[in-house]
């Protein structure tokens, strides 16, 4: 039996009876956080952009969420993808450094509705989409990065495909070809980490479009190859080149079905890079207990892993002085500052007026790092700050995140009604929670893809 066959088994096989309750409490809360964060995304100019450039293949039938604005399926899993995964501030699955629900919510979302299935069928598929795209980029045990791929977008490419077909009822052996079939559609550098260009947005959402073109080729009796992981020169040989030796494809399938890995998935708490968080932690902590002042800072030191360094350290150029939000929240050294400076890193820390900030921006240029000597990773996400103040006085602090730390449901939905509120009002942030979690005793999806979709109409004029 190849991977791709054990994996649609799975798919086809799960029932939503053969899901524990806390792991489906847990795909609610990921749903959840995904939605909010896409309606807190609209406010930003690169949504505006995306979509304006999208709506020129024409309108469709399937929901952008937030925006009022329908396009076709594909189209719409695109542009919800980039509303989920946009400001950086969506889930992570920490083992595998992928952020799970951006291309699986949408793939979810968007099939489900087109296809006329129920919530209960929504939320099933979607935890199948969770599970298999921790347990791909759990298996290259943080290391796509390192060969230069997003393993948001190559392993939710194949994800998205399993959610897709079995959305729409596939075959074993069609749900097996779908996958073969996105190993030719999976793409997503991450150079754009380097100049903060606005393309490592789009990454799930082109991974949801090429799992859905896969399903709907394989139903007309596309094929592809049966070895889509193991092959010769299948997912792992390609994509993690001489370090395919180090993956770990046995726990792909190990007790599928059984044990979950998904609901391990960490809540962003700040909108930046997860290899910060530890540093934001450590940073937050010395600047409660000490009240540092700024202007006595004479230098911080950081101390990070390896593998963290060429996504929020380097260029040290452009990360101590951003030219924009994104960049703003892959640099380790600004976001430090901020931390220090202000106590915080928020959705303001990434607008205008406090990246192009003097003070920040002189701050942001005292903060060098060396490599972590033991940084833990990738079993959890290590941040060390030393700050050395004017006449020589250090203060030290070290944080660790652990993958089985995730944010309480209490703190999701806190942070699902401050993004929701951004652009819509209290009342209507609350009806849309309400749905959401109870979103398996809902008899028509595409009720819920049409009031998340028609969220922000419902806003009050003021």
């Amino acid at each position: 039996m190849f991977i791709a066959d054990a994996l649609s088994k799975f798919a086809a096989d799960l029932t939503y009876e053969g899901v524990p309750p806390a792991v489906r409490g847990r795909a609610k809360h990921l749903l959840l956080d995904a939605i909010g964060i896409a309606f807190a995304s609209g406010k930003y100019e690169f949504s505006r952009r995306a979509l304006s450039g999208i709506r020129h293949f024409g309108e469709g039938d399937t929901d952008v969420i937030g925006l009022g604005a329908m396009l076709p399926l594909r189209d719409a899993v695109l542009m919800n993808g980039m509303l989920v995964h946009g400001l950086d501030y969506d889930d992570t699955y920490l083992p595998g450094s992928i952020h799970l629900g951006a291309g699986n919510v949408p793939t979810a979302l968007g099939v489900a509705a087109q296809v006329g299935a129920s919530g209960r069928d929504l939320l099933t598929a979607c935890i199948v989409g969770l599970e298999v795209g921790a347990r791909l980029a759990g298996a290259g045990k943080g290391l796509f990065h390192l060969a230069g791929f997003h393993p948001t977008s190559v392993c939710a490419t194949f994800s998205s495909a399993l959610v897709a077909g079995r959305l729409m009822g596939l075959t074993l052996p069609q749900l097996t070809m779908a996958q073969g079939i996105a190993l030719s559609t999976a793409a997503g550098t991450v150079q754009p980490m380097q100049d903060g260009s606005w393309t490592k947005r789009m990454h799930p959402g082109w991974a949801g479009a090429g799992g859905i073109t896969a399903a709907y080729l394989a139903r007309g009796g596309y094929t592809g190859p049966q070895a889509a992981y193991e092959g010769r020169f299948g997912f792992y040989n390609v994509y993690l080149g001489s370090r395919a030796q180090d993956a770990d494809l046995k726990m792909i399938d190990a007790d599928l079905g059984t044990a979950w890995e998904f609901p391990r998935t960490s809540i962003k708490l700040y909108p930046a890079c997860h290899h910060i968080h530890a540093f934001l932690n450590a940073a937050i902590t010395l600047k409660r207990a000490h009240g540092i002042d700024p202007q006595a800072v004479q230098s911080v030191c950081t101390l990070v892993a390896s593998t963290a360094i060429p996504l929020v350290c380097e260029p040290a150029a452009a990360k101590c002085k951003p030219a924009s939000g994104y960049i703003a929240q892959f640099s380790l050294q600004y976001a430090v500052a901020c931390c220090l400076a202000r106590g915080r890193f928020g959705l303001a820390e990434i607008e205008e007026d406090s990246f192009t900030n003097p003070e920040l921006i002189a701050l942001a240029h005292k903060v060098g790092y060396e490599i972590d000597p033991h940084p833990g990773y990738p079993k959890f996400r290590s941040g060390e700050v030393i700050v050395t103040m004017a006449g020589g006085r250090e203060l030290r602090q070290r944080e660790n995140i652990l993958p089985d730390e995730p944010a309480s449901d209490e703190a999701i939905v806190a942070k699902f009604m401050d993004n929701a509120r951004m652009v819509m009002s209290e009342a209507r942030a609350a009806e849309i929670r309400d749905m959401i979690l109870a979103i398996d005793t809902e008899p028509n999806a595409q009720r819920i893809s049409r009031a998340i979709g028609a969220a922000k109409r419902a806003r009050p004029h003021t």
